[in-house]
């Protein structure tokens, strides 16, 4: 009985070791799936402090709550399960679903600079503070953001099943989990430290030490800059990721051309100088080539959104 008391123990210690293994090389398959998702986390956080500018303090840290519930309902409820079925079943589809996506950021983006240009809808509540339009707008904006959240996720997730597709299933599903948590999770941190940022300089002000008082109210009258600067950035993500996604995808659909001529224009960047700044042109003509790109295909929406439904309109009235 002893014997096979051992026995059992030195089975039981062998899968405690294989597990542990399994749970190692889930661990190193996550991290390199975020880090080959990088530059999407970056637009993520560049493009949400928006959605809580203008509202008061006591609801921006909630606000964001909502939205980072939101995004891992988005990413564990609708991509996850959505882009397994599809890798297993009809990996084909993927670019398409993409190009979708990246059309919608397009559009986002193009929107927002359409607004600011003056061409957006106004109503007599626009230039009321954030903070002073209600439950509903807070509710408005929150959903804004998901929807937004839902196609930088969405490329998040594949990028990061295309890094681990040679896989098993379940490994390929345990990676998606743990980057949907960690990618939340830092994304959504940082940004809440982004907004409460006013708040440590407030906090900072006031403490007795002469230096920590000068710290704390340069960020106070920095922070209201940096909140406009990054509703600028988070514009110019969405239209970057979006024609990058576009760019890409319709490459993986079979259009090889597109992305071939972004290829040879951040080689040909990249060939201006030598050594490490060669790399920097070439992804600053990479980056403003799918800007550009996405700006366009965003106004071509925009314009079919908004201009042929009033064209409708008129000539119903003509009639």
């Amino acid at each position: 009985m002893a014997g096979g008391l051992v026995a059992l123990l030195d089975d039981v210690a062998a899968i405690a070791k294989v597990a542990a293994a399994s749970i190692d090389d889930i661990g190193a398959a996550a991290g390199k799936a975020s880090i080959k998702a990088a530059g999407v986390v970056v637009d993520d956080t560049a493009v949400t402090p928006r959605y809580v500018h203008g509202f008061s303090p006591d609801r921006e840290l909630p606000i964001i709550r909502k939205i980072a519930i939101g995004s891992i309902r988005n990413k564990l409820l609708i991509i996850l399960p959505v882009a397994m079925i599809l890798s297993q079943f009809l990996p084909g589809a993927l670019p398409y679903l993409l190009i979708a996506g990246g059309l919608f950021l397009c559009y986002e983006g193009a929107e927002k600079v359409y607004e600011a240009l003056g061409g957006g809808h106004h109503d007599a509540h626009d230039d009321e503070p954030a903070a002073e339009r209600g439950p509903e707008f807070e509710k408005s904006m929150v959903s804004g953001a998901i929807r937004t959240d839902l196609i930088l996720s969405a490329e998040i997730m594949v990028i990061s099943l295309a890094s681990v597709e040679d896989e098993p299933f379940l490994t390929r599903l345990l990676v998606l989990i743990v980057v949907a948590f960690l990618i939340t999770a830092l994304v959504y941190g940082v940004v809440a430290l982004i907004v409460k940022m006013d708040d440590v300089g407030l906090a900072l002000a006031q403490r007795d030490s002469t230096f920590s008082q000068k710290i704390g109210r340069g960020l106070v009258g920095a922070m209201p800059k940096v909140m406009s600067f990054l509703t600028v950035v988070g514009i110019a993500a969405m239209l970057w990721v979006g024609g990058h996604i576009l760019l890409v995808n319709v490459g993986e659909a079979g259009f090889h051309w597109p992305a071939d001529i972004l290829h040879d224009i951040e080689h040909w960047a990249g060939e201006l100088v030598s050594g490490g700044f060669g790399g920097f042109l070439s992804w600053t003509a990479g980056t403003v080539t799918s800007a550009l790109v996405g700006l366009v295909l965003g106004a071509l929406v925009v314009l079919i959104m908004h201009f042929v439904p009033k064209r409708k309109k008129k000539d119903a009235a003509a009639h």
